[in-house]
């Protein structure tokens, strides 16, 4: 069983510019998190955008819809943005039934040493490999379906709808 794991940027990939205070982007950090797990699951990684997900548009939504439509495998996991991965989610859910696609994110940057992002991306790793076939987010351990969530933006926690 292979793992596709496609990188779209968000907080998860962020990282600190210490001379003007902000948060930027340069490579995926989901290579060194999975070393530093010591994970022995066989993964192929691609970037496909490395953004932040309120500047993501329809039109990189269907990027993301394309490559989870033709990538080989049927197991796929996508770092995305926290604030709109419900979303894409959606997206995702309205044409593909046949993949097990769960999307992960992190409400701290990595690079930060105090993220949620390496959890996150375990877990996330372990539903992908156990859930049926389905779109499904990952936050803080658990598991949700994509039409079955919303984030608290008090808290930053996702929770299942009542």
């Amino acid at each position: 069983m292979s793992i596709k794991i496609l990188v779209t940027g968000g907080t998860f990939d962020k990282e600190y510019n210490e001379l003007d205070g902000t948060l930027f982007f340069k490579e995926t950090h989901v290579p060194e998190m999975l070393k530093l797990a010591r994970s022995k699951l066989k993964i192929d990684i691609s970037t496909l955008m490395m953004i932040d997900s309120l500047d993501m548009t329809d039109a990189e939504r269907k990027i993301i819809l394309e490559r989870c439509k033709t990538t080989k495998e049927d197991k796929i996991l996508i770092t995305h943005g926290t604030d709109t991965m419900i979303e894409t989610a959606k997206v995702l859910a309205r044409s593909i039934k046949n993949k097990t696609i769960v999307l992960t994110g992190a409400m701290i940057p990595y690079k930060f040493g105090s993220s949620d992002g390496l959890f996150n991306l375990g877990s996330a790793l372990a539903f992908a490999q156990t859930l049926p076939q389905g779109v499904y987010i990952s936050m803080n351990g658990k598991y949700f379906r994509w039409d079955n969530i919303k984030k608290d933006k008090q808290t930053g926690i996702f929770e299942e709808i009542e």
